[in-house]
């Protein structure tokens, strides 16, 4: 009798920490299927765009291609961050790419709607006569 219960003892502890492992093991597998989760969701796609203006190119030009791609953020609503600037790096490594635009999506399904928009296109039309050539470098963020 007393081997029973040593055995039945033993088989009780044994169901448990199995139990206990399994349940452990699925807790942390669900905590790393959200942080995972949370990362993805806190990741952004950028979209940069650097732009080479032909010599030829009138100043008054240039300036209605800045205020027009600043204008496609009122009307392409899959942008959800842009930024733009002045090329000041002192390294003279930019090979005369004088703008700096930097475009933000949540997703790479909001980037290829914005490629394809009418006003992306029409953009494309107002920069095209003035423009030697562009650079596009599209990424996503990381943390780390």
């Amino acid at each position: 009798m007393r081997i029973v219960v040593v055995i039945w003892t033993f088989l009780v502890l044994s169901c448990l920490s199995s139990c206990s492992d399994n349940a452990a093991e699925k807790n942390q597998e669900h905590i790393r299927n959200m942080e995972i989760e949370n990362s993805e969701k806190t990741k952004k796609l950028r979209h940069i765009v650097l732009f080479k203006f032909k010599e030829t190119a009138m100043e008054s030009d240039i300036a209605k291609v800045e205020t027009a791609f600043k204008a496609l953020t009122a009307k392409i609503e899959q942008i959800k961050g842009f930024e733009w600037g002045l090329n000041i790096s002192p390294e003279n490594l930019n090979k005369g790419f004088t703008h700096g635009f930097l475009l933000t999506f949540n997703s790479e399904k909001d980037r290829d709607l914005y490629l394809p928009h009418p006003d992306h296109i029409a953009f494309g039309e107002i920069i095209q006569p003035i423009l030697e050539d562009v650079l596009v470098v599209d990424y996503w963020t990381n943390s780390n």
